[in-house]
């Protein structure tokens, strides 16, 4: 028997953009889809693609070792995209040269952090207030990459008119894939998602696109495909209230019944969390405030999420924490 090779995370790639389904990507978030996060993701169904944490690219710069663990022990078996964020071109080549000795997908460039301390140095969503620096790290890393370069935008910094400008300069270097959150940098994560100018982003573009922005159920899944024409979508705090989101949209997409996780499975999985995102080692109230960060994306899927959020963000213990979100969860 001929033993089959694996493929290598670059054609896993190809391959899954390649079919009619729709690319699912979890989105990228900073102190929140580290490598523990990835490893509880795949026990719900999991992503196709996931993207590290942004690395921090600048002349002083080295790859995070914590985030390059999310490379070398990926958990998923699905391709991994490795994504930097900065403003120096010779820094971001270097960077994107020594990430490709690893096993990555592609190279994504970050377009969009709305971190005020990212974006007052120039880096993630304020690059958009230079399209000139922008062209150029594109054409450098276009360049620099042998394998996908991909990446991830925001409309525009505080206007929805620079994505325009952006469209045809990702043609011009060759862009395999571009992701577009459907905000401004300054519009932050508030309501008014432009899945229109995403749309419109789409139809101009040659390579794959795919959706970003308030994606919360499988449903709105289907409807931000079917509006927008994109390829796939990339979701994040979606995902992180609803870990079996991914599967339930492959499950709807697909005519199968949908499974429906009962206040049981969602108070597991928040037990489940707790475990992985915090440490034994450290004092209760850090890992009780640790844990935090993630539980501030549920308050959508309850019935008084300000009620929630005010109890849960007071909470100094693990045991007051899960009252909380066993009463919250069961109302």
């Amino acid at each position: 028997m001929v033993k089959q090779r694996k493929m290598t995370p670059v054609q896993h790639f190809e391959q899954l953009l390649a079919r009619r389904e729709p690319l699912l990507a979890l989105a990228p978030m900073q102190d929140v889809t580290d490598l523990g996060f990835w490893r509880l993701m795949t026990r719900y169904g999991g992503a196709d693609v996931y993207y590290t944490e942004y690395f921090r690219v600048h002349p002083d710069s080295h790859l995070e070792k914590d985030i390059l663990t999310s490379i070398t022990h990926n958990p998923t078996d699905r391709p991994v995209v490795a994504q930097m964020i900065g403003n120096d071109i010779p820094s971001l080549i270097r960077g994107a040269r020594e990430l490709q000795e690893h096993a990555v997908a592609a190279i994504d460039l970050n377009l969009g952090c709305p971190a005020p301390v990212v974006y007052k140095k120039c880096a993630g969503g304020g690059l958009l207030r230079d399209v000139p620096r922008v062209e150029g790290i594109l054409g450098a890393l276009r360049e620099a990459v042998s394998i996908k370069f991909t990446v991830k935008t925001r409309l525009g910094f505080d206007d929805t008119e620079t994505i325009d400008v952006l469209v045809p300069l990702f043609a011009k270097h060759g862009v395999d894939l571009v992701t577009i959150h459907g905000r401004t940098v300054t519009q932050m994560y508030r309501d008014g998602v432009r899945y229109d100018l995403i749309a419109k982003a789409k139809a101009s573009l040659p390579c794959p696109v795919l959706a970003n922005g308030n994606v919360g159920s499988h449903g709105e899944a289907e409807a931000v495909v079917r509006q927008t024409g994109v390829h796939g979508l990339m979701i994040g705090r979606g995902a992180i209230r609803n870990p079996w989101m991914f599967e339930q949209i492959r499950q709807h997409l697909s005519g199968q019944a949908v499974f429906q996780p009962t206040a049981a499975d969602k108070l597991a999985y928040i037990e489940a969390l707790y475990e992985t995102v915090t440490t034994p080692q450290t004092r209760e109230l850090d890992q009780v405030n640790r844990i935090k960060k993630h539980l501030n994306f549920f308050g959508p899927d309850l019935d008084d999420s300000t009620a929630f959020l005010h109890e849960m963000r007071r909470c100094t213990t693990r045991s007051g924490l899960m009252e909380v979100c066993t009463r919250h969860l069961k109302a």
